[in-house]
């Protein structure tokens, strides 16, 4: 039976089945026409339940503004109810191009014909859902019985971009909106630009096309050194009416590019369709950027900033993924010689010291080979180490360029990369990302961090978490305080947030609970604002202009990311948008939630990252048990430790970094030397070079203190590490969970006001209820309110699975 049926069409059904029995009278076209005149009604009842709710819930509205109630949050679900209803017909009517939409993703494609059909009545009664929740929750505000804030609404028009964050109208904000909409809807269409999808302008969010799309590309040159008008105006013509941001898309190279220079599309990547080292792209790709850079100087739309590229990556790794995209296949002869120069900087000219750590006989730097892709099996050898930080660094050098060419002709631009969080991911080192030094670079900090709300639909990909958690909370986690460990006081813009579906992973039910922990969580982190994928729905319902008709895109993901997406969900989407609305209206809250210090410190390396297997799924073991003891986390590089206050945290943390280079040695014994605090997994940690060649120097106190503990047992240096943080790092509020399983699911966070009492976020990541109990260390009674409703709670109380809690605690007097 379809669990999405409610009761009031079970009794029609029941007729239709037995109407379809073998025993029943009638043709088998009579009974087809039967059925079809039941299923009609079935859908139309409710449509019908839905539209008796949404009539109700616009009364009490009527009455809540009469009262002085603000009814933001219900004007959206009228808004959504309304489009999912629409979305649902325009379905019902369309079943193939439905069928054929689940039939492009292959976790849905053998089951395309019954979801197809089923689609429109579970949009329905998802519709039905929301109202219902609407009603409930205004239904309480009406009788007194909880008390919300005001929506503090995004100013789409006026807000600006401060130091470290967003302001609107004298507030922190977190806009919010979906990556690739509708493409070439305008601003003015209040149908896809407005508070409930989100009113930011997407500057070049026609993804996959390889030429003439809407972002600023490479065919915007044309072979005589003029500007194709047609394309220039796609930039030039744009309402400077909403904020919004601009894209760099690099996935195409005009032919005549290639007729002169036949090395071009060598060493491309996925969606770099060129070589960076190329010094026709790089004079081609310079004058794009300044002349766009000059037109939109100072607009609206480009307040949001200017993304450097979308998700770049040169994996140069034997069979990787990305090499059946032609990623990397080879290398040109500029990148080679670029990389011969690095060599012979790297080894200050001496061709014996090449020769004796690659174990070759090169007579110069300029006669080095190397074969690319690079062969795993020579990872741990100076030959990968050489590569890898050499494929970081040119591409650091790329997007220093790029930045460069812009920032000479609009020195005020702000930029960010969508930097993708398989950095914090996985483990492979191999794709030319130094996410540390490409956050440094640019002016806000950019990424697209994603989460998985249930498991990998993907074969042989683990879904581990699982075991432990509700969602993989520690991907969002784990990246976001490394980028703000890295960036304190930059914005931090997620571009294209994969929170609600991607790749691998999609829940055409998705929990309303996961959408509200996900990006609470998130925005607690840092993210200030996010684009979500993806919304792909025209106005009068049908898929956008890119998913109709035949799909052969050339990443084949695009094709089947419609299906199972939130534009299947209207519970789903109406969250993300709630979630927002609460989370704007305490906006000031969750900046000091977010500003606390970060007493403990986690060592990162790119040294040993590119020298040792599993550095990132082992590193995340000691980070997932600190994470939960309620004290922010943080990491220290060499370039944190020597460019950042040393004051704000109290220990570095160092586990499994063998590999490191003098420069990060020293940053090390200098922290020491200042009266820090190291603890040492083992003696072997900072041992040896970039090469594995072994240190002579080792570490000393100085004026600091040096634990050396020689274990590898993750809950021995926890301890160790909670025992080094200073009392003054400790909260006075204490928070005390009870699950019934041997780990921690509650993220706490506490952080003492200036009238005495204590903000306190709780959010449940865990399987199971936890028993929370709160406590001060003097001891005194307490006074709990949760903020969100304004009502009173006890000391002690349940959290279930995902729930979100913002309190405000003081003591009794």
């Amino acid at each position: 039976m379809n669990p999405y049926l409610t009761s009031a069409v079970l009794a029609p059904l029941a007729i239709f089945v037995a109407a379809c029995s073998p025993d029943s009278a009638g043709t088998k076209s009579q009974q087809d026409t039967a059925a079809a005149k039941i299923e009609v009604k079935a859908s139309s009842e409710l449509e019908q339940q839905a539209r008796i709710k949404l009539s109700k819930l616009q009364q009490m509205m009527q009455q809540a503004q009469e009262k002085n109630i603000d009814v933001t949050r219900e004007e959206t679900i009228v808004w959504f109810a309304e489009q999912f209803l629409k979305f649902a017909n325009w379905d019902e009517a369309n079943p193939e191009a439905i069928e054929k939409a689940f039939g492009y993703e292959r976790y849905y494609a053998e089951d395309k014909e019954r979801l197809a059909k089923e689609l429109p009545d579970f949009e329905r009664k998802k519709v039905i859902q929301i109202l219902d929740q609407g009603i409930n929750v205004l239904g309480q505000e009406l009788r007194g019985e909880i008390k919300r804030r005001p929506v503090n609404k995004v100013d789409w028009q006026n807000t600006k971009a401060a130091d470290n964050m967003f302001v609107s109208n004298g507030k922190p904000i977190f806009p919010y909106d979906y990556f690739s909409k509708s493409v070439g809807q305008p601003l003015t269409n209040k149908e896809v630009y407005n508070d409930h999808l989100g009113a930011i302008y997407h500057g070049g969010e026609n993804l996959y096309p390889v030429d003439h799309d809407r972002a600023i590309n490479s065919f915007l040159l044309k072979e005589d050194g003029t500007f194709d008008q047609t394309l220039l105006k796609e930039v030039t013509e744009i309402e400077d009416t909403n904020i919004g941001f601009l894209l760099y898309w690099s996935m195409g190279i005009p032919e005549w590019v290639e007729q002169k220079e036949s090395e071009v599309r060598i060493g491309r990547s996925l969606f770099t369709g060129f070589d960076i080292d190329n010094p026709l792209a790089r004079d081609i790709w310079g004058k794009i950027i300044r002349k766009t850079g000059e037109l939109t100087k100072g607009k609206k739309v480009t307040e949001l900033g200017y993304i450097l590229a979308n998700e770049p990556h040169w994996y140069a790794e034997k069979d990787h993924w990305t090499y059946r995209f032609k990623e990397m296949n080879d290398i040109s002869s500029y990148t080679l010689a670029k990389f011969q120069s690095w060599l012979a900087d790297k080894y200050n000219g001496d061709i014996g010291a090449l020769n004796h750590n690659w174990q070759t006989h090169f007579s110069a730097f300029d006669k080095v080979r190397i074969e690319i892709p690079i062969d795993t099996a020579l990872k741990g050898k100076p030959i990968w180490y050489d590569w890898s930080r050499y494929n970081m660094d040119r591409s650091t050098d790329w997007f220093s360029f790029m930045q460069n060419e812009l920032h000479s002709v609009n020195p005020d631009a702000d930029t960010h990369i969508k930097i993708m969080p398989r950095m914090f991911m996985y483990d492979s080192r191999s794709g030319g990302i130094d996410t540390e030094a490409l956050t440094e670079l640019t002016t806000m900090i950019g990424h697209d961090a994603k989460s998985f709300g249930s498991r990998n639909i993907r074969p042989n990909k683990s879904s581990k978490w699982l075991e432990k958690y509700a969602f993989d909370w520690g991907s969002v986690a784990m990246f976001h305080d490394f980028l703000e460990s890295v960036a304190p006081d930059k914005i931090n813009i997620n571009s294209e947030s994969h929170f609600l579906s991607s790749g691998q992973w999609r829940d055409l039910d998705a929990r309303t609970s996961y959408v509200r922990s996900v990006y609470w969580l998130a925005t607690l982190l840092g993210m200030d604002a996010n684009m979500g994928w993806f919304w792909a729905r025209d106005p009068d319902g049908s898929p956008e202009d890119r998913l109709e008709g035949e799909l052969d895109f050339f990443d084949p993901g695009l094709g089947g990311a419609y299906a199972g997406s939130n534009n299947m969900q209207p519970h789903v989407t109406n969250e993300v948008t709630q979630v927002m609305y609460d989370l704007n209206s305490f906006s000031e809250e969750i900046i000091a939630l977010r500003e606390q210090p970060r007493p403990i410190r986690l060592f990162y390396s790119e040294t040993t990252a590119i020298n040792i297997d599993e550095y990132i799924t082992k590193g995340y073991k000691l980070y997932e048990s600190l994470f939960f003891e309620g004290l922010p986390l943080g990491f220290a590089t060499k370039n944190i430790i020597q460019k950042q206050d040393n004051d704000k945290w109290d220990v570095i943390v160092v586990y499994r970094n063998a590999y490191v280079t003098d420069a990060e040695f020293d940053a090390v014994q200098a922290y020491l030397n200042k009266g820090g605090t190291v603890i040492l997994d083992s003696k072997k940690s900072l041992s040896l070079n970039e090469y594995g060649q072994k240190r002579t120097n080792q570490l000393s106190a100085g004026k600091g203190k040096l634990i050396v503990l020689e274990t590898n047992d993750i809950d021995k240096i926890k301890q160790a590490a909670l025992q080094h943080v200073k009392s003054s790092s400790l909260p006075d509020l204490v928070v005390t969970e009870e699950n019934g399983q041997p780990h921690k699911t509650i993220i706490s966070r506490v952080v003492p006001q200036q009238d005495g009492s204590y903000l306190v976020n709780l959010i449940n990541v865990g399987h199971h209820t936890a028993n929370i109990d709160l406590s001060l260390r003097n001891g005194k009674p307490l006074e709990v309110i949760d903020m969100m409703t304004s009502i009173p709670m006890a000391k002690s109380f349940e959290m279930s699975s995902e729930k979100v809690l913002l309190l405000r605690v003081s003591a009794r007097n």
